[in-house]
């Protein structure tokens, strides 16, 4: 027992520096493991070990993407880790990158962002160099949806002049497989052009399809609107159902230099893109304006912060300028609690039962869970009933 004793002793000594401090991190943890009793804590303390568990976390992300490519293949570093190939693969991406990215390197390092954060800033990075240095404190303040957005904005428009088209163009594609319940999955990979107006008209549908439901239903009886919008998509691709949009079943934002100059490129400070989707190719932009309503927007010219309504209909020029979004990016709707662009839905930021006015600055888009949340807040402090005068006649 005393030569074991003093073998291992001796052998702690040679081990280097960091695998000495994992090796009493990986204790540590498992203490804490062994006593972390959930039920036993009040509210704030679950938060606060939580906090703890997800940072401990994020600090081990960075070890495992440092030193993901002494791993011998993907197949490895994913039994390794425990995960997918997919996901292995996604971690030699990220950490190739974070050679090259000091800024990222160092969020990492520092248990800033997670891995999910610094995959998709790699991306970013690896398309248009120097872009962590945007991303990252973006990561650090703001949800994972609208980081997500903007790196992959970066990257589209990095891609843009690089044959973007074309590689879209050769990704598309469509499979189907039968699941262990016996349902039907298909899915679809469509150019921008394609997929965006074909999703707008199946929305409409569902949306068309939860109305009438509404009605027949009793209260507390809704189903999810993911079915609706299933059934929706079968009665459009079965060729039924109406799938007509209030919205602009496709909305292209061309610069006026670019058809100007014949629809050849795309020049820096310009856009050629589907706004809240990404860039089109000006050629493809060309066809579809051959049978399009054409509106010509001067983002700097009319001032929509001097035109209000006291109405709850939403003026043309109104509209138009949130279905954008906001200059000179005009990236479309896309909410601004959480980030999500799934059936967003316009908001009088002063509600409109307390003379709010249906004005471009009193007007601002949020996802269904957060409009209802940000109303019933308005509810309770009391801004639904009628305060003040009356707003001025038309």
């Amino acid at each position: 027992m005393r030569v074991e004793h003093v073998f291992a002793i001796v052998t702690s000594m040679d081990v280097d520096e960091p695998a000495k401090h994992l090796g009493g991190a990986i204790a540590m943890l498992e203490q804490a493991n062994a006593t972390l009793e959930p039920a036993a804590l009040t509210a704030d303390e679950r938060r606060e070990a939580l906090r703890a568990y997800a940072q401990a976390q994020r600090l081990a992300s960075f070890g495992v993407t440092a030193l993901a490519r002494a791993a011998r293949d993907e197949a490895e570093l994913a039994r390794t880790t425990g995960t997918s190939v997919g996901e292995a693969k996604t971690t030699l991406e990220t950490a190739k990158v974070i050679e090259e990215a000091p800024e990222l390197r160092a969020a990492m390092r520092q248990g800033e962002v997670s891995l999910p954060q610094a995959a998709e800033i790699a991306k970013a990075e690896a398309a248009a160099p120097g872009a962590a240095r945007e991303l990252v404190p973006l990561a650090r303040m703001s949800s994972f949806q609208v980081l997500k957005e903007q790196a992959r904005k970066v990257k589209l428009e990095a891609e843009q002049h690089r044959g973007l088209a074309e590689r879209q163009r050769e990704a598309r594609s469509a499979r189907s497989h039968t699941d262990d319940l016996g349902m039907v999955n298909v899915h679809l990979r469509l150019e921008p052009h394609v997929g965006t107006p074909i999703v707008a008209r199946a929305e409409a549908e569902a949306e068309r399809r939860a109305r009438a439901a509404k009605r027949t239903r009793g209260e507390g009886e809704h189903e999810p609107f993911e079915h609706h919008l299933a059934d929706a998509y079968a009665a459009l691709l079965s060729g039924n159902g109406k799938g007509r949009a209030k919205r602009p079943e496709l909305v292209v934002l061309v610069s006026h230099e670019v058809a100007k100059r014949g629809w050849s490129d795309v020049r820096d400070g310009e856009v050629c893109k589907i706004p809240g989707v990404g860039p089109v190719a000006p050629a493809t932009a060309k066809e579809i304006a051959k049978d399009a309503f054409l509106s010509g927007v001067f983002y700097d010219g009319k001032d929509l912060r001097h035109l209000k309504r006291w109405s709850r209909t939403i003026a043309v020029e109104v509209q138009v300028a949130l279905e954008l979004g906001e200059p000179p990016e005009f990236e479309g709707v896309a909410c601004i609690d959480c980030g999500r662009r799934f059936r967003p839905e316009f908001d009088h930021v002063e509600p409109y039962a307390a003379c709010g006015s249906t004005s471009h600055p009193n007007m601002k888009p949020r996802c269904r869970g957060d409009h209802r949340e940000k109303g019933e807040k308005d509810r309770q402090a009391g801004k639904w009933a009628r305060v003040g005068p009356s707003p001025p006649a038309a």
